[in-house]
C-alpha cells in the first residue's frame, strides 16, 4: 500500500493538459504508435483535413479523409466531435481511418480546453460496420497481426482519453465498431441501431478489447453469451443490458443518438473539468484493482483537486448563491 501511494503521489500534473497522459504512456509504449502511422502514411498520403468551427482547414498533400474533428463553439464550447465519414465502406476500420482516427485523438489527448468529446458517423445508419475485410484479406498472418495491436492500441487510446467521451451510435456498430464504442465512456444509442461483437461468426474473436471491456460492462455470464453466439442486439436490448446509457427513438434525420449525445455533453460542460477528469481516473483506475488501493487512488485524484482555483470557485458560488464559472484552473 505505502509503494502504491509513494507511486501516486510521484505522479504531479501541473496543469490540467496533461492529466492522464503519463498513465497513456506507460499503457502504450511508443513503437507500436509509431509502426502504426508509419504504415498508414504510405497508404493514405500526409495530407488530411480538420474540421474547426464547421469549416475545412486543409494542409499540403491532401489524401482521403475519413475522420475529422469538429469544435463547437459558443455555448458549446469545450465540446469536440469526432466526425467518422468513410461513407462507402461504412466506416469500416482500414489503415486510413484508423491512422487518421490515432492521430486525432492523440491531439486531443493533450487539449486542456476540450471538456467532452463525441464520436460521431456521417454516414447514414451506420456507426462503424467494424473491420476492412477487404483490407484484411490482403494482409498475411503477421501483418493481420500487427493491425489488430495499432487498432487494439487505438481503442487503448480513446479509453485513456482524460476528459469523458460518449459514443452517438444511430446505426450499426459491428465488431470493432462496438469495441469503438465500448471503449468511450458513455454511450447513446437510438433504438434501431444494431450492435454486436461478432467476430465469432468470422472465425475470430474480439481483439481491440472487446472481449475485456464488454464483461466489465454487462456481466461475464452475458457477454459470453454474446461473444460466443455473435448475437446482434438493438438499442432498448442494450440499454436493458446496460451496455448503453441511454436509448432513443430514431428520427427522421437519422441522428437521435448524436442529439441525445449532445443533451449528454451539455450536461457535462458547466462542470470543473479538472474535477471531471480526476473523477475519471478515479473510477477507470479504481475499478483494476482492490478496494483499499482504490481508495488510495481516489485519496491522490482528490488531492490534485484541492488546490484548483475552480474549487475555491465552486465554494464560492455556493455560498453567493450564483452558478459556478469554471476555468479549467
Amino acid at each position: 500500500m505505502a509503494a502504491l501511494i509513494r507511486g501516486l503521489a510521484g505522479r504531479r500534473c501541473p496543469s490540467p493538459r496533461c492529466l492522464g497522459a503519463g498513465l497513456f504512456r506507460e499503457t502504450l509504449g511508443r513503437a507500436p504508435w509509431r509502426l502504426l502511422r508509419g504504415t498508414a502514411a504510405l497508404l493514405s498520403g500526409a495530407g488530411r483535413t480538420l474540421l474547426t468551427s464547421g469549416r475545412a482547414q486543409h494542409t499540403e498533400a491532401p489524401g482521403p479523409v475519413e475522420v475529422d474533428l469538429k469544435r463547437l463553439e459558443g455555448e458549446d464550447n469545450g465540446i469536440v466531435e469526432v466526425l467518422m465519414r468513410r461513407l462507402k465502406a461504412r466506416n469500416a476500420l482500414g489503415h486510413v481511418f484508423v491512422s487518421q482516427m490515432t492521430e486525432l485523438v492523440s491531439t486531443l489527448a493533450h487539449e486542456s480546453l476540450v471538456r467532452v468529446v463525441i464520436f460521431r458517423s456521417l454516414v447514414p445508419g451506420v456507426f462503424c460496420a467494424g473491420a476492412d475485410l477487404k483490407e484484411r484479406a490482403l494482409m498475411n498472418n503477421t501483418e493481420a497481426d500487427l493491425f489488430v495491436h495499432g487498432l487494439r492500441s487505438l481503442m487503448t487510446q480513446i479509453a485513456l482519453l482524460p476528459m469523458p467521451s460518449i459514443a452517438a451510435m444511430d446505426g450499426v456498430a459491428l465488431g470493432g465498431g462496438l469495441e469503438l464504442a465500448l471503449a468511450c465512456d458513455l454511450r447513446v444509442a437510438a433504438c434501431s441501431a444494431q450492435m454486436g461483437l461478432i467476430e465469432t461468426t468470422r472465425g475470430l474473436l474480439p481483439g481491440a478489447g472487446g472481449s475485456q471491456r464488454l464483461p466489465r460492462m454487462v456481466g461475464v455470464t452475458l457477454a459470453k453469451e454474446l461473444i460466443f453466439t455473435g448475437r446482434r442486439v438493438g438499442g432498448q436490448t442494450a440499454l436493458e443490458m446496460g451496455l448503453v446509457n441511454r436509448a432513443v427513438d430514431q428520427n427522421e434525420a437519422g441522428d437521435a443518438a448524436y442529439r441525445e449525445a449532445l443533451s449528454l455533453a451539455r450536461e457535462i460542460l458547466p462542470q470543473a473539468p479538472v474535477a471531471v477528469r480526476m473523477a475519471k481516473e478515479a473510477i477507470d483506475r479504481g475499478v483494476e484493482v482492490d478496494m483499499s488501493s482504490a481508495m488510495a487512488i481516489e485519496r491522490m485524484c482528490y488531492a490534485r483537486v484541492i488546490p484548483t482555483r475552480d474549487r475555491q470557485e465552486g465554494m464560492a458560488a455556493f455560498i453567493e448563491k450564483r452558478p459556478p464559472h469554471y476555468t479549467g484552473e
